[in-house]
């Protein structure tokens, strides 16, 4: 099955941002497109919009006059549905509720040819649901592109229960024909990106509210030692924490309220003062006029020590000896069957975050888990009140040798990064194992749709195999609720080929 033909028209229904990005995205590829919004002299407006920015991008040279001048001609405003009647594609950006989607489209099936797509751009609710008082369901899919629409790379083609195999493999053709790069997925709450993706606001806001640290600190580790391009506060606050707790509430009640994607009260409070973010003037940050960006914690200087010693194989923190010798500092290693550590002159020990607290254990620092130490700027560390003085100020100090900013935080049990990138290395093997998805278009999904630095699966193999689980194992340990459960999914996949003891 192949991509729509271009002179096949395409409709959209609903102008907002929405809207108006996907019919530009359709309008460029060459298509003739239709507008139709249900209040008058909107789709007027939102074609004049379009017009206009096809206007900028010929002043930016990413079109030529001659191709704007064109892709105006095939671009119409529609007063109503009937005038969608020879489309072969309908695609529909309207307000986030099923009826008045349903309501819609059992409409436009009386209208167009029995061979017409139809797509729903919904990011929360269900394809099937939509789709379902459709006479021919068959024809119905998901195209889930994201905001904003010309610019964004990915789109989310979701087959719903009924969807045929060449409805979804025609729309698939069609959105990579446009220049974009789709992704195949089932019906499933928060389809890819809006499934996985939730940990990464769900641990940042734990964090906040287990009183561990604020949120510029945890935004700075987030971006200076974790690699993602925003951190979630800031994140948050751009997309409207209204639009980001609204998303994380459908997918939890569309879970049957599974704890795993439990919303935040943090950010219920916030959204309940009418603190929506930048588009309100304040969020979890201020942004009003004059208002001062809050900057993390960071420690202050401390001498580091003449040398430490390393007990075991430190994994994915490995790098970290390689620069610390690159510092002038001294390595002496032991082959002691004590785990994975670094022993301090003070006799205090430095441990990758593994799901334990510093609280558990005499003498203890623990240190976040970095997508790249040698590249990363800042580097958080966790203490607990038992933790000698002098133990912390050596590990700060060690850090800062290698030319790190510290952040010290409370002692919270995987700390920041390590927690975070746990959990959606998790929730990614389960979407594979439920058949939500392949693990490279997850991969794909994720680094295109959010920009994370690594897809699930990328960081999945360079942590090593059991490295998500044990950690999230330790966490469930210590927070028995289910949030931290790993998946039979991630349980096979750390223990894939191995014996257990008893096993025949």
């Amino acid at each position: 099955m192949t991509a729509l033909d271009l002179s096949s028209p395409v409709a959209v229904v609903g102008t907002g941002t929405m809207g108006q990005g996907i019919a530009q995205v359709a309008l460029v590829a060459g298509h003739p497109v239709r507008l139709y919004d249900a209040v008058p002299g909107r789709a007027g407006q939102a074609a004049a919009a379009i017009g206009a920015r096809l206007d900028r991008l010929v002043e930016k040279d990413r079109l030529t006059a001659a191709g704007r001048d064109a892709a105006r001609a095939r671009l119409r405003p529609a007063d109503s549905l009937a005038e969608l009647a020879d489309c072969a594609l309908v695609v529909e950006a309207v307000l986030e509720r099923l009826d008045v989607k349903r309501e819609l489209f059992t409409e436009l099936e009386g209208i167009v040819a029995d061979d017409c797509l139809l797509a729903t751009n919904t990011s929360s609710l269900s394809v099937t649901a939509i789709g379902g008082a459709l006479r021919n369901p068959g024809r119905f899919v998901g195209l889930h592109f994201f905001n904003p629409a010309p610019l964004l790379p990915l789109v989310e083609v979701v087959s719903g229960f009924a969807t045929d195999v060449t409805s979804a493999t025609r729309a698939y053709e069609t959105a990579r024909a446009w220049g974009k790069t789709p992704v195949a997925c089932a019906d499933t709450p928060g389809f890819i990106v809006n499934r996985i993706a939730r940990p990464f606001y769900a641990e940042a806001f734990a964090v906040l509210e287990s009183q561990a640290a604020d949120p510029a600190t945890i935004d700075a580790v987030l971006r200076e030692c974790g690699g993602f391009r925003m951190g979630a506060f800031e994140l948050t606050d751009l997309i409207g924490q209204d639009v980001n707790e609204s998303v994380t509430h459908s997918v939890w009640q569309s879970f049957f309220q599974d704890v795993r994607f439990t919303p935040s009260l943090a950010q219920r409070r916030l959204v309940e003062s009418g603190r929506l973010g930048r588009k309100s003037g304040h969020g979890w940050y201020d942004y009003g006029d004059g208002a001062e960006r809050p900057e993390p914690h960071t420690a202050e200087k401390e001498q580091p020590p003449a040398y430490v010693v390393v007990e075991g194989d430190l994994g994915p923190a490995s790098e970290v000896i390689a620069l610390i010798r690159e510092a002038g500092i001294a390595v002496r290693e032991e082959d002691e069957d004590h785990g994975t550590r670094l022993v301090l002159p003070s006799g205090g020990q430095l441990v990758l975050a593994d799901g334990q607290t510093s609280v558990e254990f005499r003498d203890v620092v623990y240190f976040d888990l970095a997508l790249d130490y040698r590249r990363a700027t800042r580097i958080a560390l966790s203490a607990s009140q038992d933790t000698a003085p002098q133990t912390l100020a050596e590990a700060i100090g060690l850090f800062q040798a290698l030319g790190k900013d510290v952040s010290v935080i409370g002692d919270v049990p995987g700390m920041i990064v390590a927690r975070t990138v746990a959990r959606i290395v998790d929730l990614a093997h389960d979407a594979v194992a439920k058949g939500v998805a392949t693990e490279e278009d997850i991969d794909t999904a994720m680094r295109l749709g959010v920009n994370y630095p690594l897809g699930p699966f990328e960081w999945s193999r360079r942590l090593g195999r059991s490295w998500a689980y044990d950690l999230l194992d330790d966490l469930h340990l210590r927070d028995p609720s289910g949030r931290y459960a790993p998946s039979l999914a991630l349980y096979r996949h750390a223990y894939a080929g191995e014996k257990r003891e008893g096993a025949s």
